[in-house]
């Protein structure tokens, strides 16, 4: 009688664990079939009107072909991102949070010397949609424009010769560092540091500057502006004349770049993930997506987390030994 009991005892607990398991698992598969189920918001940490807030309402314009569901873009400025950093870290890793970043959030942690682990690697990096490349910007209505003649007014001169650009320590500036490093001219530069990019090019265009470190597209509208030379394994179409820092003299520049990409908190489902990557592969696949950036020399890219966070790593190491080297750590 007892072993009966025993048994009947037993089958009724598999049957229990067995309706367990089933409930579990339907109710996993209902999350990843009803991902979203509500809007999505994608946090700028720059205002209206700046280019990754251009770049995300593009993006969900671009969007609204493959998908019928909501993104609504918010704007959360100060302090270099970590406004914005914040709040996304403050959400819940469910996927409905996404932050727009790009190198200089990175550059804003590593100079100010804040928490890496949470404002970096607090977030999981899951696609970076383009390449910016990084280039010197020269005055054409002064008597130094092209780049060797830079270098050389650089080599020649009494005193130092000046550059101009956003803050000290920022993505523009470590940029500068590696040029100035790379053709020995460090000891005769100084950079000067304007509250935003726009002020800096106004100051090289009133000639308080003989350079200005920023990207092909600072030129737009801003005829005087002169392009001396670009990061790029190959000379731009849009600007066929510019030399590459390899045809200088050094490839070692050639790679460096602004990337703007897309980052969740930590955490993160994987079927989340996976819905938002799907629509980041559709918008950068599409025709009217890559035209809109092709005029402003910008790569339109799809990196996965791997490769994107591997590329944030050699940021780090960059920012942190040429900060190094010139005392500003």
């Amino acid at each position: 009688m007892k072993k009966n009991k025993f048994i009947i005892a037993l089958i009724m607990s598999l049957i229990f664990v067995l309706a367990l398991t089933g409930c579990t698992t339907d109710q996993e598969e209902e999350v990843s079939e009803t991902f979203p189920d509500k809007p999505i918001k994608i946090i700028n940490y720059v205002a209206a009107g700046g280019w990754m807030d251009v770049t995300t309402r593009k993006f969900t314009e671009i969007a609204a072909k493959y998908t019928d569901e909501t993104f609504v873009i918010e704007n959360r400025t100060g302090a270099g991102g970590l406004v914005a950093l914040d709040f996304v870290l403050e959400q819940p890793n469910d996927g409905y949070t996404i932050f727009a970043g790009t190198t200089s959030n990175i550059s804003t942690v590593i100079s100010g010397k804040h928490d890496a682990d949470k404002y970096i690697w607090g977030l999981q990096w899951v696609s970076m949609i383009m390449r910016d490349p990084e280039c010197v910007i020269t005055n054409s209505k002064n008597p130094i424009v092209e780049f060797e003649d830079l270098i050389k007014d650089a080599e020649d001169r009494d005193d130092k010769q000046i550059w101009v650009g956003p803050s000290i320590g920022g993505f523009d500036h470590v940029m500068g560092l590696k040029v100035w490093d790379a053709f020995e001219i460090g000891e005769k530069v100084d950079w000067i540091p304007f509250e935003s990019g726009p002020l800096a090019m106004n100051a090289l265009l009133g000639g308080q500057g003989l350079a200005y470190v920023g990207n092909p597209r600072d030129v737009d509208g801003r005829p005087d502006l002169y392009i001396a030379a670009v990061a790029s394994e190959e000379r731009l179409p849009q600007y066929p004349d510019v030399p590459t820092f390899g045809e200088l003299g050094h490839p070692e520049l050639d790679n460096e770049l602004m990337w703007r990409g897309f980052a969740v908190k930590d955490g993160t489902p994987d079927e989340a993930i996976e819905w938002f990557r799907d629509i980041v592969q559709k918008v950068t696949e599409d025709e009217e997506w890559i035209e809109f950036f092709y005029e402003s020399a910008i790569e339109v890219t799809n990196y996965d987390q791997e490769e994107f966070e591997e590329i944030i790593e050699k940021n780090i190491e960059d920012h942190i030994f040429y900060l190094e080297k010139y005392g500003m750590l």
